[in-house]
């Protein structure tokens, strides 16, 4: 089984994550977001959606990031508490899951174009209103995310971690690769943070997220180039 991967993606890591966690086999396939190889032919013939992650299990290809994630669980028969068969508990994931896509997942990404990627690789101020909407935008969703999800409750779904604790953790880093402390002032996020960190492992979670965190720096050596053609799109996108 192949996936195709950029672990600088948050729905790329959770399907890393998860597939390591696991022990489920798979061979890593780098596909680079930043450099646009997604558009290319190959990767075509994979996901004709052009987007990560994606999966080729022989003659079988699948797209988007929640869809495999339950394909691998189902397939591979992984411990219960991913995706409980409890019907109260895997509605509260799938609450989460589709809450997830319009809100934390797209505030986060974009603090993270709008602080980084854009100015750094793209060479374009941001407007200080643009980042002070986001801001909030991001604010609200993780306001929420510590009221209606986590509660007082170690985890989404319970008291074990899930799918849903998977896909939001690798969602509320994001901001923290353009710099942005989301945990700062947030005791109870920051105490999630920490459980599912330990229920993951650190060395798997510190090997999924180490692109990330390390992107302030590693944009510095980028060939920005090789974004230009995205830019039309990104800006109409964030801006």
């Amino acid at each position: 089984m192949e996936l195709y991967l950029d672990l600088f993606s948050q729905p790329c890591r959770s399907v890393y994550i998860f597939a390591s966690k696991n022990n489920i086999p798979f061979e890593f396939k780098k596909v680079s977001l930043m450099e646009g190889e997604q558009y290319g032919e190959e990767f075509g013939k994979i996901n004709l959606i052009r987007k990560l992650p994606a999966l080729r299990d022989g003659d079988f290809c699948l797209a988007e990031s929640i869809a495999i994630l339950l394909y691998l669980a189902e397939k591979f028969k992984t411990p219960d508490f991913w995706y409980p068969a409890d019907l109260y508990q895997r509605a509260c994931i799938n609450e989460y899951l589709s809450w997830q896509h319009t809100a934390i997942r797209l505030h986060g990404s974009k603090m993270f174009w709008l602080r980084l990627l854009i100015p750094k690789v793209l060479g374009v101020d941001v407007p200080q209103d643009k980042l002070d909407s986001a801001l909030e935008d991001l604010n609200g969703s993780l306001k929420l995310l510590e009221e209606k999800f986590i509660q007082d409750k170690p985890f989404i779904a319970g008291d074990n971690i899930s799918l849903a604790d998977l896909v939001a953790i690798v969602e509320v880093m994001q901001p923290v690769g353009s710099g942005l402390d989301v945990f700062e002032g947030r005791p109870k996020l920051s105490a999630w943070r920490d459980r599912v960190q330990v229920a993951i492992g650190k060395e798997l979670f510190d090997d999924a997220h180490q692109s990330l965190l390390g992107a302030q720096e590693s944009v510095t050596l980028m060939d920005t180039s090789k974004m230009q053609f995205l830019k039309p799109k990104i800006l109409k996108l964030f801006m």
